[in-house]
C-alpha cells in the first residue's frame, strides 16, 4: 500500500537494523507519496523513532547492521557514503527532534543556527542568510523575529525553542521531513499549535512528512495516513480516519482503548510491554499480551496482508484459524 497517489517519494522496502544480535527493526515496508503525512504510532520501544533514524542517515552501518532498501526519491540511502547524505540531510531532508534544548547548541546564537544550513546548503551570504532565518522566524510566529536572532536558546521558552527547530529543519524547503516526537517536551496547551504550524508549513512547501508520535488523537488530526508498529514491526497500516476510526488488530484496538475521550466512561490500559529485543517471541510478537492470541499466533509470524481498505498483520483479523500451528 502506497500512503498516497503517484510516485511514492520513500519507499521501504523490508528494512531489517540489528545492534550486535537484536534485531530492532523487523522486515519494515512502507511506502509515503508526494506531498502525503504519514505518523508512526506505537509504545515506546516500538521502533518509531529507529525508524526515523536510519531514514535521515544518524543509525548508518557499521554502527548497526543493515538490510533490505530505504529508496529516497529514487536514490538508495543504505548506499550512500556519508559525505553524500550530508548533502541530503538538512537540504532536501528535514528533522525536526524531540528535545529542542538538547538540539540546540547553547554556545550559538538562534541566528547563526539557522543561518548554517542556509549558507551551506543554499550559499546565500551572511545578509540573505539573516534576512531568510528572520522571515523564518517570522513564518513560526515568533515575535520581533529579528531581534530574536541575536539571542541564545536559554533565553527563549520551550515552545519558542521548538519554534527554532522547526525554522531550521523547514529553513531548505526539504522534500520531506522527519519530526520525532515534535511536542512531547511541550506543555499540553500549546501542543497542537505546535503541530498545526508545522503541518501549515509542510503543506505550503507540498513536502511530505513522516511524525513519531504517541497521541492518536494528534495523528488523527494531522495524518494521512498512519502505521502502528510493535517489536520492530509493522502489524496495521493504512488510511488514518480508517484504521483509527475501526482498527483490525488487537494492539492497534488496545492502543484506541487507552485514548481518553470527552464521552469515555472507562479507560482500558494495555497488560503488560513490549518484549525486550533480545527476547522476542517466534511468531505473533504481540502474542503474549493479546487477549485473541492462540496457538498459531505464538509459534508463526502472521503476514502482512490487505484487508478492507488497509494492510494487517494478524492472524485472528485475516479469520485464519489459530487453534492449531501450521
Amino acid at each position: 500500500m502506497t500512503t498516497g497517489t503517484g510516485e511514492a517519494l520513500l519507499r521501504i522496502d523490508r528494512l531489517s537494523l540489528k545492534r550486535g544480535r537484536n534485531t530492532v527493526l523487523d522486515e519494515v515496508s512502507l511506502s509515503l507519496g508526494r506531498g502525503r503525512s504519514l505518523g508512526l504510532l506505537g509504545e515506546s520501544g516500538a521502533g518509531k523513532s529507529t525508524l526515523a533514524m536510519a531514514i535521515i542517515g544518524l543509525l548508518r552501518e557499521p554502527e548497526v547492521g543493515l538490510s533490505g532498501s530505504l529508496v529516497f526519491d529514487g536514490t538508495e540511502l543504505t548506499e550512500l557514503s556519508e559525505s553524500r547524505f550530508q548533502t541530503l540531510r538538512g537540504r532536501r531532508i528535514g528533522l525536526i527532534f524531540q528535545d529542542a534544548m538538547g538540539s540546540l547548541d547553547p554556545c550559538f546564537t538562534v541566528g547563526s543556527q539557522i543561518c548554517e544550513p542556509l549558507r551551506r546548503h543554499l550559499k546565500l551570504d551572511k545578509r540573505q542568510a539573516l534576512d531568510r532565518a528572520a522571515q523564518l522566524l517570522d513564518s513560526v510566529g515568533i515575535p520581533d523575529a529579528r531581534a530574536r536572532l541575536s539571542a541564545y536558546p536559554h533565553q527563549l521558552s520551550g515552545g519558542m525553542q521548538q519554534r527554532v527547530m522547526i525554522a531550521i529543519a523547514l529553513a531548505c524547503d526539504p522534500e520531506l521531513l522527519i519530526a520525532d516526537e515534535p511536542t512531547s517536551a511541550l506543555d499540553v496547551t500549546i501542543q497542537a499549535q505546535i503541530m498545526t504550524l508545522v503541518m501549515d508549513r509542510v503543506r505550503a512547501l507540498g513536502s511530505s512528512a513522516v511524525f513519531v508520535l504517541h497521541d492518536l488523537a494528534l495523528a488523527a488530526q494531522v495524518c494521512d495516513e498512519v502505521a502502528v508498529m510493535y517489536g520492530g514491526q509493522i502489524v496495521e497500516t493504512g488510511p488514518s480516519a480508517l484504521l483509527l476510526g475501526s482498527p483490525l488488530h488487537p494492539y492497534t484496538q488496545g492502543l484506541r482503548a487507552c485514548v481518553v475521550e470527552l464521552d469515555s466512561h472507562e479507560l482500558e490500559p494495555l497488560a503488560g510491554n513490549v518484549p525486550d529485543p533480545g527476547d522476542m517471541p517466534p511468531g505473533c510478537r504481540f502474542a503474549t499480551r493479546c487477549p485473541k492470541a492462540g496457538p498459531r499466533c505464538t509459534q508463526v509470524r502472521p503476514p502482512l496482508v490487505e484487508l478492507e481498505g488497509r494492510r494487517v498483520a494478524c492472524w485472528v483479523a485475516q479469520g485464519e484459524p489459530v487453534g492449531v500451528a501450521s
